[in-house]
């Protein structure tokens, strides 16, 4: 494979999948370009791993020239990518691809996938993009937006409601209750980014509890601050229903607190068991709290196991 290959990112237009490939491939120093599958009908409707030519279903993403290098995430790209290797394409896979590993160059997972193999590189949490770079640049930004907020300065990371876990307007009063409560107690500084799937409701009622306090919550307008308050934050609180929010939180210098929500999911709770076992992250209870804590992050090591395994100059 040449110094500088041709990359491409397959996943579906899910900023949660793309940052894990992204992550990936960017550790490994490639600039990869986004290919966003969204599959034509019926297959659209069809479980991806029952395509009978996943090829033709995805062909809108996947129009020649052909890369050096294939990183899917994923399911949708899981199949698909499995088909590009058929035609000699080295392909890696980033999560669990629900059909037999050995159709892959690679397959990176996480440990709650409960997948191994030998072609499997098992991570502790979900790849990511927060590297110690990104964080310093990123804190240089927003420095300044956030120097009004107290200190300690607590980063509240908020997801939404999905198949296992409800983050509503019910919900979402309830941890405001918790974090205005810790503002006052604490006398700490606030400061909220929901994501892509946080009801606006949710955001409407941890702004209205949380601003008259001084607290600062992102409402989508203008630049996104996620990556500089992950830098300067003392202390993080983020909702269990992410993985990756979660996985990008304990990447930093900062103790997370997991902020509970009503439901269940197994591969969720095998991923915070560990890390409340081995001690990275303690349930919010409404206080803050601070404890020594080392950054975890497994994205640069498995992309120097990609690089080893596919012969790239990384």
């Amino acid at each position: 494979m040449s110094a500088a290959a041709t990359s491409w990112i397959l996943s579906e237009g899910y900023a949660g999948l793309q940052a894990q490939a992204l992550g990936l491939a960017e550790a490994a120093g490639l600039e990869p370009e986004m290919r966003v599958l969204a599959p034509r009908a019926p297959w659209r409707w069809v479980t991806a791993s029952l395509w009978p030519a996943p090829l033709a279903a995805a062909a809108d993403a996947i129009r020649a020239p052909l890369p050096e290098l294939v990183i899917g995430c994923g399911g949708v790209a899981a199949a698909v990518g499995a088909a590009l290797r058929r035609g000699g394409r080295p392909v890696v896979q980033v999560q669990h691809p629900r059909m037999d590993p050995r159709r892959f160059d690679l397959v990176v997972v996480n440990r709650h996938d409960g997948l191994t193999g030998p072609n499997v590189v098992v991570t502790r949490t979900a790849l990511h993009r927060v590297t110690p770079a990104r964080l310093a640049a990123e804190a240089d930004v927003w420095r300044p937006h956030l120097a009004h907020l107290k200190r300690p300065l607590v980063a509240v990371l908020v997801g939404g409601s999905n198949g296992r876990f409800r983050l509503d307007a019910t919900v979402a009063a309830e941890l405001a209750g918790q974090l205005a409560a810790m503002m006052r107690e604490d006398r700490v500084g606030v400061t909220v980014t929901p994501s892509r799937r946080t009801d606006t409701a949710v955001t409407r009622v941890l702004a209205e509890k949380l601003v008259p306090l001084g607290g600062l919550v992102w409402d989508g307008g203008g630049d996104n601050p996620y990556f500089g308050m992950l830098a300067l934050a003392d202390a993080i609180v983020v909702t269990m229903d992410s993985v990756s929010m979660i996985s990008e939180a304990v990447a930093t210098a900062a103790p997370v607190m997991l902020a509970k929500l009503p439901g269940w999911s197994r591969r969720n709770s095998v991923f915070t068991d560990c890390l409340l076992r081995e001690g990275r992250v303690r349930e919010f209870a409404g206080r803050l709290e601070m404890w020594p804590v080392t950054p975890l992050d497994d994205t640069a090591e498995a992309a120097a196991e990609m690089c080893r395994r596919l012969g790239l100059p990384c």
